[in-house]
């Protein structure tokens, strides 16, 4: 079996040489850019199989690199930043992103966490193709969400968080239970950042239905999806 491949797009040639050296020890094949777009075109042609993505970058963004390659592509990545508020957070998780860790970082967590999103990418895909729960509806093969037989345009985040609550109907998840199943890994804190996913859902499933709920708070617990 060939080693994973993980491109690093890191403009600090400090961190970009830590990283490199620390993921060959792991058994990793590494390929570094150092700025935006060598890192897309990268990401484009060298077929990686997770991208470590810094978001300050010159020539083009990390936030803009992550938009483009979602276009293209649903390899995982972690954004790497200086910068640490939530909505930073929402915003790379909104683009497409599937992690979000903060420098400095410990080597051991990084990881951790690429281990997860490698993992989670290998993982044999639900067998379901579609789920249904009231009048909402949910077209896994097409990607698509309906209410009432009105289309519903949801972020990857969204997407991702619906299909969830879905798969586990009428049971209460907690929200560390959705972090690490939505996010892909153990997250540590701001589990408000669940609170504000589910407010995004309501206003677009919930809200212009007559604010028919089909997300239920648990109080104390986290959320569940069911049939009012």
């Amino acid at each position: 079996m060939r080693p994973s491949k993980i491109l690093v797009i890191e403009d600090e040639k400090p961190i970009a040489r830590f990283l490199e050296l620390e993921l060959t020890h792991e058994g990793y094949e590494v390929i570094l850019a150092s700025n935006g777009l060598s890192g897309l075109s990268y990401a484009e042609l060298s077929n990686p199989d997770l991208i470590l993505l810094d978001i300050m970058l010159p020539g083009l963004s990390g936030t803009e690199v992550c938009r483009q390659i979602r276009q293209f592509s649903a390899i995982p990545i972690i954004m790497l930043t200086a910068v640490s508020n939530t909505s930073d957070k929402v915003a790379s998780l909104d683009l497409g992103a599937n992690d979000y860790l903060t420098k400095p970082f410990e080597i051991e967590e990084l990881l951790a966490r690429i281990r997860v999103a490698l993992r989670n990418t290998s993982s044999v895909a639900h067998t379901a193709k579609h789920y249904r729960c009231g009048q909402l509806y949910m077209d896994c093969a097409k990607h698509q969400v309906c209410r009432n037989d009105q289309q519903v345009d949801l972020t990857k985040t969204e997407y991702d968080l619906l299909e969830y609550l879905l798969i586990n109907q009428g049971v209460v998840l907690t929200r560390v239970q959705i972090l690490e199943s939505v996010w892909g890994y153990d997250y540590a804190g701001d589990t408000n950042l669940v609170d504000v996913y589910i407010r995004y859902l309501r206003s677009k499933i919930e809200d212009p239905f007559n604010n028919e709920r089909l997300i239920h708070t648990v109080r104390g617990v986290g959320y569940m999806i069911r049939e009012a």
